[in-house]
C-alpha cells in the first residue's frame, strides 16, 4: 500500500523552451529560478536543492548547488502557450486541442445573444470594443486580466445575490459559445455589483475585465469552477483512478481544475494551510494519489515580485522538509511545476519554460530521467505505479525510478 504525491509549486519553470523565438518572442531568456536565485541569492531552499532543482535548471548559482544523490528530471509543456489551467490538464495525461485566442470583445455579441437566449438579462458597460457584460445585475463577464491576453475569460458574480449552482448555469452558458482555454466562473459573497464594475479595467485597447483582486471577490466564500475547452476527463489518469476504486486526494487549485469524483477535495490558496491538509491526507491515505498545488508563487509572479515569491519558496522547501519523513519505501514524491512566471522578465504573465521534475522516493538516489517530451509523463508514470490503464497521452518513467 503506497502514495503518490505531487506537489506543483505553480509557474516555477527552469528556463525557457527551446519554441520562445518562434511561438512567445517576449519569454526570451525568462528563468524563473534561475532569475530569482541570481536576484535573491541568500534565499533558503535547501530542501529543493537536494532533491535537485539546481540540477534541473543546469547549472549552479553562487552556494547554489548540484546534488549529487538528486533524482531528477525537466519536462517540457505540450500544451498552447503556458497556461495553469491546460497545464494541470495536461500533468493528468491530457493535452487539450488547441484553444482559440480571442479578446473578450470580438466574441462579445455570441456571448450577448447566447445569454439572452437562455433568459438572461444583459446590458453592454464601458466604450466600444472594450467592453464587458453586466448579468442580470449580479455578475459581470469580460477578459481575465492575469493570464495570457485572449484566452481565459472571467464570469464574476455576488453570490449574495446568486448560488453558486446558479452561477455555474450562467458559466456554461457563456462556454457553449466561445473557444478560449477557459471560462472561470466565480463569486464571493459581502460584495456587490458596484465592487465589480469599480474594478474594471482595459488594457492595450482591446483587453477590458473585471480586476478580481481589486474587486474584493476572493475576501469571503469564494467559490469557482473552471471550464475548460475540449477537456475529455475520461481519459485523464484521476478519472481512471476514480473507476479502479484508488483514493484521489486534491488541494488547492488542482481541486477546482482537475475534474474527478474524488470528495477529498482541499480548495484554497494559503499556502501554510494548503500544506497542513496536504500532511493531514498523507498521515490519513494509506494507498492513494495525492496533489497539490502552491499557487502564491504564481500569484507573486504575476505581481512581479521577487521577494514575495521567494518567501512562498522558502515556506514550502521548509513544509516539504517536514513531509519527506513521512513517506515510506514505496512512497514516491514529484515536485514540479506547471510552466514559468519570471518576475524579472519584463512583464506579468505567465512564462513558457520547461518545468523540474524533483522525485524523492525513500532508499533511491541518482538517477536522471531526463527531459520528458511532456508534462503528461507524471500522469502516465501515476497510472502506472497505481497498475491501472493510462491516460490519453504520456510515458511513464517509473521503471526508471523504482
Amino acid at each position: 500500500m503506497s502514495k503518490f504525491v505531487v506537489i506543483v509549486l505553480d509557474s516555477f519553470g527552469v528556463g525557457a523552451m527551446d519554441d520562445v523565438s518562434v511561438v512567445r518572442p517576449r519569454d526570451v531568456g525568462s528563468s524563473t529560478a534561475g532569475h530569482i536565485i541570481k536576484s535573491n541569492p541568500e534565499i533558503n531552499i535547501s530542501t529543493l536543492e537536494k532533491l535537485g532543482l539546481m540540477n534541473a535548471l543546469g547549472y549552479e548559482i553562487g552556494n547554489h548547488k548540484m546534488s549529487e544523490r538528486a533524482v531528477f528530471g525537466t519536462a517540457n509543456l505540450t500544451h498552447q502557450g503556458a497556461d495553469s489551467f491546460l497545464g494541470h490538464q495536461e500533468i493528468m495525461g491530457t493535452t487539450p486541442k488547441d484553444p482559440l485566442i480571442q479578446p473578450f470583445n470580438q466574441k462579445i455579441a455570441e456571448v450577448e445573444a447566447n445569454l439572452l437566449k437562455n433568459g438572461y438579462h444583459v446590458r453592454r458597460v464601458g466604450e466600444v470594443g472594450t467592453q464587458i457584460l453586466v448579468v442580470n445585475e449580479y455578475a459581470t463577464v469580460g477578459d481575465n486580466l492575469e493570464t495570457d491576453y485572449g484566452q481565459v475569460y472571467n464570469v464574476s458574480a455576488c453570490l449574495d445575490l446568486i448560488s453558486f449552482e446558479e452561477l455555474k448555469d450562467l458559466g456554461h452558458v457563456v462556454r457553449e459559445v466561445v473557444q478560449v482555454s477557459r471560462v472561470i466562473t466565480f463569486g464571493g459573497e459581502q460584495i456587490t455589483l458596484t465592487d465589480l464594475l469599480n474594478a474594471r479595467k482595459t488594457k492595450n485597447d482591446e483587453i477590458a475585465g473585471v480586476d478580481a483582486p481589486e474587486s474584493g471577490v476572493y475576501n469571503h466564500g469564494y467559490q469557482v469552477v473552471h471550464l475548460g475547452y475540449g477537456i475529455d476527463k475520461k481519459v485523464q489518469t484521476p478519472t481512471i483512478l476514480d473507476e479502479a476504486g484508488i483514493t484521489v486526494s486534491f488541494l488547492g487549485k488542482i481541486a477546482d481544475i482537475i475534474q474527478t469524483n474524488s470528495l477529498r477535495l482541499f480548495p484554497g490558496v494559503d499556502s501554510n494551510y494548503l500544506f497542513d491538509c496536504l500532511i493531514q491526507e498523507v498521515q490519513e491515505i494509506e494507498h492513494g494519489f495525492i496533489a497539490l498545488n502552491i499557487q502564491e508563487t504564481d500569484l507573486a509572479g504575476h505581481a512581479e515580485d521577487v521577494m514575495k515569491y521567494s518567501d512562498r519558496l522558502e515556506l514550502s522547501d521548509l513544509r516539504i522538509a517536514e513531509l519527506l519523513p513521512m513517506l515510506t519505501k514505496g512512497d514516491i514524491l514529484v515536485v514540479m511545476a506547471d510552466h514559468g512566471n519570471d518576475p524579472t522578465i519584463g512583464h506579468s504573465n505567465h512564462t513558457r519554460e520547461k518545468v523540474p521534475l524533483l522525485i524523492y522516493s525513500p532508499e533511491i538516489d541518482s538517477v536522471e530521467i531526463g527531459e520528458r517530451a511532456t508534462m503528461a509523463d507524471v500522469g502516465a508514470t501515476v497510472s502506472d505505479f497505481f497498475n491501472v490503464k493510462p491516460p490519453q497521452h504520456g510515458t511513464s518513467f517509473l521503471s526508471k525510478i523504482k
